[in-house]
């Protein structure tokens, strides 16, 4: 059974620990030892195996030298994997190499078992034999991994890394460099490849580490007689190099979306950071990433390692923070199961965090570092950084759920925010009216449907409606929210007229530049028709404590749906009528310039009157955010309009600035 099999591993590390320390074994006890561990080997599955190898090195190598007798077990296996290669290379199509697979297997994996524990190469195993072993060994090995059987591809590849831990330096050979970065870099390959090779590199870190700690217990015994500058340099040296060569294939293995594959690969960087072989800064931002992992074992492992980078080089954090934020989302992406929904930036639990809440709290203690960071996220929202949508839906949730503490932070995004509405929000406008075509005859000649229309509706000028809707009482206003409703589509209908031929600068325009701000500050975050600053403001409870600075406690607001931003998001992927997309963008262009407005209302109203133009705005606000039917909103009885609140049409949660 599988406990019998966890008995005899366990027994067989028991002698592997305890028979080199015994002084005068009996031979009859050692070579019981012995052939009881080969029959073992030959018997049964990887892990009995891999620990009876493990201890007949032990054994052989420390106290009895019977060397012979392990190289008698390594030709067998050899052999076999020679005799079968030869027979695939003659007849690829053959049935032997399938009928024979269970040695195979257990020949690749024997091999390899072998390789780690003994080096062949001495002469104590060969003589005087001028043959190189490991060169022969790593060509076997690395033919059968070619083979078309993920199975045997898998078994190859775990001898290798077997073969690599007694001889690094097979790990420079271009071949296995190939094969390596290949394995890791290519999206379609098979997962347990991929994990295959993130353990062996793994176990190959942690078996350098236990050289290491040995190394330095055996110079603590000679150290009067040892130069401590000659100690480890070879071996660390090596490492490092190695590492060096296959560090970036392993970082990207972080966007994968098997959640196995992350696992080892933040295994190997963690393995790789503690022992000091690279420079930590290239691994900043993929910890950052990490840290968002919805795994929380693999994210607290990769807050941690940030936290250690922080302590002993600090400022690093803060200089690839919004590389990390980027990473981030990439990894958010890989992760999303479905593709369909945009990623979001905070935590589908009860406390809504930010992913990159971890991130922030790192970088908050330092204003200048804080600052810079919060400004540089601002402005991946600028036209000039063409950011896509779905990263800006990202960063504003992260900015939205930051785990702030002070007043000072949100009001100092509130502040931006506002700066880059009233200079962006002008310049978007303006690009659109420029990317309409310039026909003065068009825009002045009405049709005459709009002639007989705009005859029925007004016989005066748009400033006579206004006054006359002010005059009326509010039961009358639903008639002017009419009128307003054809000639707002009187003003589409007209914008129509201008639109240019060819398509493609006008979508483009609509979807990178408009989508950028009007998306993302204007509609996602105008649940209740504010913008990005005022949801952060009643997003905090300030609560006043003694000092300079007022502390913020987070509010439990649930989490809007992204309706501007989701119907840009498959834009260009279901293709409507031209028309009718055309229709669309226009009545978003004439809504983002209502809501510019909306910031900023007429100064000639007074308190306690809503003009009708203020009305038509409000009520063009909700019903292109979906909010209720405007005709219920229109029909409220005369006591609860007359509360003396301002509603604006009957809209709610529409408010003057």
């Amino acid at each position: 059974t599988q406990n019998d099999f966890m008995v005899i591993c366990n027994v067989a590390k028991i002698l592997e620990l305890v028979v080199p320390l015994m002084e005068h074994p009996s031979e009859t006890f050692l070579a019981t030892i012995e052939e009881d561990l080969m029959k073992l080997i030959i018997k049964y599955g990887m892990t009995v195996v891999q620990h009876c190898v493990s201890c007949l090195g032990a054994v052989v190598n420390k106290v009895t030298q019977n060397y012979k007798f392990v190289w008698a077990c390594f030709n067998r296996y050899y052999g076999a994997l020679s005799k079968l290669k030869s027979q695939h290379q003659e007849d690829p199509n053959s049935t032997i190499l399938t009928a024979n697979k269970p040695a195979l297997l257990r020949s690749l994996f024997t091999v390899g078992a072998l390789c780690r524990h003994f080096d062949f190469d001495q002469e104590d195993f060969k003589g005087n034999s001028k043959v190189n072993i490991k060169d022969k060994v790593l060509e076997l090995l690395m033919y059968f991994t070619k083979h078309s059987d993920e199975e045997v591809q898998t078994k190859a590849i775990i001898g290798l890394g077997f073969a690599f831990i007694q001889h690094p330096s097979l790990m420079f050979e271009q071949e296995v460099k190939t094969l390596y970065n290949s394995i890791l870099s290519d999206k379609n390959c098979s997962v347990n490849l991929k994990i295959q090779v993130l353990k062996n590199l793994q176990t190959y870190l942690q078996e350098e580490d236990t050289r290491m700690q040995q190394a330095d217990r055996d110079w603590k015994k000679v150290a009067k007689q040892e130069d401590l500058k000659e100690m480890g340099d070879i071996s660390s040296g090596m490492s490092s190099s190695i590492m060096q060569l296959y560090l970036k294939q392993v970082l990207e293995a972080f966007f994968h979306n098997q959640s196995s594959v992350r696992h080892f690969a933040l295994n190997v960087i963690a393995l790789t950071l503690n022992q000091g072989l690279i420079h930590p800064v290239q691994c900043v931002p993929y910890l950052i990433a990490m840290g968002t992992d919805p795994e929380p074992s693999m994210r607290n492992k990769a807050d941690q390692q940030l936290v250690e980078i922080d302590k002993k080089y600090a400022g690093f954090i803060h200089m690839k923070a919004v590389a990390g934020m980027k990473m981030s989302y990439q990894v958010q992406q890989a992760i999303n199961t479905c593709p369909k929904d945009p990623v979001r930036g905070f935590r589908h639990d009860e406390s809504s965090s930010a992913l990159c809440s971890h991130l922030y709290s790192m970088i908050r203690g330092n204003r200048q570092h804080r600052r810079a960071f919060l400004i540089s996220l601002l402005n991946l929202f600028d036209d000039t950084a063409k950011t896509e949508v779905n990263m800006l839906l990202y960063i504003a949730d992260n900015l939205a759920c930051f785990p702030y503490q002070t007043q000072e932070e949100p009001l100092f995004i509130m502040h931006h925010i506002d700066i880059t509405l009233s200079v962006s929000g002008s310049n978007l406008l303006q690009s659109f009216k420029e990317s309409m075509v310039k026909d003065k005859k068009k825009e002045r000649k009405p049709s005459s449907d709009e002639e007989t229309e705009s005859d029925s509706n007004s016989g005066s000028g748009s400033e006579s409606e206004e006054e006359a809707s002010e005059r009326k009482p509010r039961r009358l206003r639903k008639r002017v929210d009419s009128d307003s409703d054809s000639d707002e589509e009187n003003d589409i209908n007209a914008v129509m007229k201008c639109l240019p031929e060819n398509s493609a600068p006008l979508i483009e325009f609509a979807n990178l530049k408009g989508s950028n701000l009007y998306g993302v500050f204007s509609n996602f975050w105008y649940p209740c028709c504010i913008p990005l600053p005022y949801y952060l403001f009643t997003l905090f409870l300030t609560i006043s404590i003694m000092g300079t600075e007022t502390g913020c406690g987070l509010l439990t607001v649930p989490h809007p749906a992204p309706i501007t931003v989701r119907e840009n998001l498959p834009f260009g992927k279901h293709r409507k009528k031209a028309y009718v997309i055309y229709k669309k963008k226009n009545q978003k262009v004439k809504f983002f310039k209502l809501l510019m407005e909306h910031l900023d209302p007429d100064e000639e109203e007074e308190d306690g009157e809503v003009s009708a133009s203020t009305n038509a705005r409000n009520k063009a606000i909700t019903s292109l955010l979906g909010g209720g039917s405007p005709k219920n909103n229109a029909a409220e009885t005369e006591d609860d309009e007359s509360d003396g609140e301002d509603r604006g049409g009957g809209t709610s949660g529409v408010r003057r600035r």
